[in-house]
């Protein structure tokens, strides 16, 4: 497993061998293929913490998430939909990065 992205709250592995992303989160690690783990940021990134934080009604206060192919659940609190929110930010961008700098070295030794 290689770190892609970690926080003191959570962090993302890239698993070559199981051709998986492992996100250590709320007390598990949960495995998830690349389009699955788009698709958890896309379905996070969705999330109106606005209207989370406005909504005076107290099952506003949870957000549960069921990722496609996924056994797992996530039931988040505000708190955590935005820790959660940056962990998945942060390895998006830094597989943007690697993504780059694998093309320009590509170029630079072909």
């Amino acid at each position: 497993m290689v770190e892609v992205f970690s926080t003191k709250h959570g962090c993302v592995y890239q698993c070559d061998e199981q051709n998986c992303f492992l996100v250590d989160f709320a007390g598990s690690l949960t495995p998830f293929k690349f389009h699955c783990f788009m698709r958890l940021k896309q379905l996070v990134d969705q999330i109106d913490i606005e209207e989370m934080v406005n909504n005076p009604h107290s099952a506003a206060d949870l957000e549960i998430i069921s990722p496609c192919s996924c056994e797992r659940c996530y039931t988040l609190t505000l708190p955590e939909v935005i820790r959660f929110k940056s962990l998945l930010e942060g390895a998006k961008v830094m597989l943007e990065l690697n993504s780059i700098i694998h093309e320009r070295l590509k170029l630079v030794y072909n």
